[in-house]
């Protein structure tokens, strides 16, 4: 959302963003699997006791995981980009036993919602400017944090890189704290619909609470904040 304009390339984000990700998912990730271990050892053992005519065969992981890699590779290039896409497609139909249902409402919907960004997002700027320029960069991370519990993370970047003259550090608090806050609510990030329709099976009714959601969320955000603040 921000890399043409900004010209934050790979290399950058690695240095300025990535790693500090890394660190951390590793620790989020560490932790929530300790605290949920009475149903991840379950689940994982039931996986395991599940029998070989459950596998997927190697070659059809190797399909994907083939697709998957062109599909990152040609991003930026349309046709080529829609031609892997057409034949995952394809692939998927051919040999659905293998194959979990596609989750393509969902994605959809996040693709419209982004289409709409991209072609409406450039005409606000006659608004942002003057609110944004006022704030101070710690204000400005803040708020973006606290922003992304009710609109995408993915929207308030965008809008963020419409904004003439904003300080380099108050870019990276800006993109800090929507990373940091995209997983609040469920439309606080483009995937987390997605996220949603593949675990509301284990939650009773198969609907997730937004509070339960808020609080469960809370703990990771802060060391998220924490490690994009301080680190």
């Amino acid at each position: 959302m921000v890399a043409s304009t900004w010209q934050w390339d790979s290399a950058f984000m690695l240095a300025t963003f990535g790693w500090k990700a890394a660190i951390v998912v590793l620790v989020n990730a560490t932790a929530c699997a300790f605290v949920l271990r009475r149903h991840v050892i379950p689940a994982v053992s039931n996986a395991a006791d599940s029998g070989p005519d459950a596998a997927v065969p190697r070659t059809v992981l190797a399909v994907h995981l083939a697709l998957l890699a062109g599909v990152v590779l040609m991003a930026h290039h349309t046709v080529a980009f829609l031609g892997l896409f057409l034949m995952f497609l394809g692939f998927t139909q051919a040999y659905e036993r293998y194959q979990s249902p596609l989750i393509l409402k969902e994605a959809l919907l996040v693709a419209f919602f982004l289409a709409g960004l991209v072609v409406l997002g450039g005409l606000q700027s006659w608004w942002l400017q003057p609110i944004v320029s006022t704030l101070k960069p710690l204000a400005l991370f803040v708020g973006s944090l606290g922003l992304t519990a009710i609109t995408d993370n993915a929207a308030l970047t965008y809008l963020g890189s419409q904004i003439a003259g904003i300080s380099s550090e108050s870019k990276y608090l800006l993109v800090a704290g929507a990373v940091a806050g995209g997983g609040l609510t469920v439309i606080a990030n483009a995937p987390n619909p997605a996220g949603v329709a593949l675990l509301r099976r284990g939650f009773a009714d198969e609907s997730i609470g937004a509070g339960g959601l808020l609080l469960g969320a809370s703990g990771p955000t802060l060391v998220a904040a924490a490690a994009f603040l301080f680190l």
